[in-house]
């Protein structure tokens, strides 16, 4: 029969050795984890990426580029010369407008002083020669209206207002208002031979027609020169 303490007693050494000895053998050999095709795929990327772009492709994209350019600047261009084209009209206007305001500003003054003027004239025909020189004082009265006649027409040249002259001319529609028609074989037909009211111009405006009497019966007249000049006056005063 066996002593307990015949038996033998299993050394602490000799049980740690095989953990010992496998302990370097996992250190020394790391698992290499295994490679997928996308893994791959996506390794090989940036070498692609870096890869030279085409001189041809290029060239042809700045190409592009510069038309694009070049039609946006030709397009600004175009836009300019247009704003400064109506710039232009704009200030051509304006300067129409002020020109017109300064030479026909005193178109309804003028016309009121067109009624003085009417009444100094009927007032030296209610005096002819005649009376006057049986009559001293009537001469003298009617000199003195006919120096403010005259005064009165001056004041109206300096200010671009003058008289139509009417008497035998042809009758125009643009100076003339006829207001009785008279048989005179002897003249050409539609010329003015008496004239009731006279007209006046401001500047180049019809400020007043002439209010005129007209021959019919005569023989046609062959040129109407004057009429056709008179056609480019202005008739809005």
């Amino acid at each position: 029969m066996a002593h307990p303490s015949d038996t033998p007693t299993p050394d602490p050494a000799s049980h740690k050795a095989p953990e010992d000895a496998e302990a370097p053998a996992a250190e020394t050999a790391p698992e290499t984890a295994p490679q997928t095709p996308g893994a791959a795929a996506s390794a090989e990327a940036p070498a692609e990426a870096t890869a030279p772009e085409d001189p041809e492709s290029r060239l042809g994209a700045l190409s592009e580029r510069l038309a694009a350019v070049e039609a946006a600047l030709d397009q600004a261009k175009a836009e300019r010369l247009a704003a400064l084209a109506e710039a232009q009209n704009v200030q051509r206007r304006a300067d129409k407008r002020i020109e017109d305001n300064a030479k026909y500003a005193i178109s309804n003054f003028a016309k009121a002083l067109l009624g003085v003027a009417d009444n100094l004239e009927r007032a030296l025909l209610a005096a002819p020669p005649a009376v006057r020189e049986a009559n001293q004082d009537v001469k003298n009265l009617a000199v003195g209206v006919e120096m403010t006649a005259s005064e009165l027409q001056q004041v109206l040249s300096r200010h671009g207002v003058s008289r139509l002259e009417s008497l035998e001319q042809p009758f125009d529609p643009n100076l003339h208002q006829a207001i009785q028609e008279i048989e005179q074989p002897e003249k050409p037909h539609g010329t003015v031979v008496q004239v009731m009211q006279e007209g006046y111009l401001l500047n180049d405006r019809l400020l007043r027609p002439a209010m005129v009497v007209v021959s019919r019966g005569g023989p046609k007249r062959e040129a109407n020169t004057e009429a056709e000049a008179a056609e480019g006056v202005d008739r809005q005063v």
